[in-house]
């Protein structure tokens, strides 16, 4: 199974571009309305929570806190506000317990949802720097 540290460097750029300069939050006529990578960002809130789940099931249990760590990493940088941040966790809450409620070992199949987790969080990373990384 190859490392995830190319998906790793993605969710620290993505975390800095989502940042923005803090001349881009300032006020205007979108305040508190949802970024244009929100559904985006949700779903690499899911496949964290995936992979915060399946990553330790596997035996890679250095990787422990990993993906929950990231997660918060990339809530603080978007600083949203209470209502997006509890639709964000309840996406990575969604990622987590829909794999718990199928895998119980590390089987085959659990490998491979890994490897795929990682590769679209990746492209999904990589979209949302290449995308709105200008902003």
């Amino acid at each position: 199974m190859r490392a995830p540290s190319r998906l790793l460097a993605l969710l620290l750029a993505c975390g800095l571009v989502l940042a923005g300069p803090a001349s881009s939050r300032a006020a205007g006529p979108t305040e508190g309305a949802a970024p244009p990578y929100d559904g985006d960002l949700m779903r690499l809130a899911e496949i964290l929570g995936a992979l915060h789940y399946l990553r330790p099931l596997c035996g890679v249990t250095a990787e422990a806190q990993r993906w929950r760590n990231e997660m918060q990493a990339l809530i603080d940088t978007e600083q949203p506000s209470d209502a997006r941040r509890a639709k964000i966790i309840a996406s990575f809450n969604r990622g987590y317990s829909s794999y718990a409620e199928v895998y119980r070992s590390c089987t085959p199949a659990a490998r491979v949802a890994v490897d795929r987790q990682l590769d679209e969080g990746g492209r999904l990373t990589h979209e949302i720097v290449v995308r709105y990384g200008g902003n």
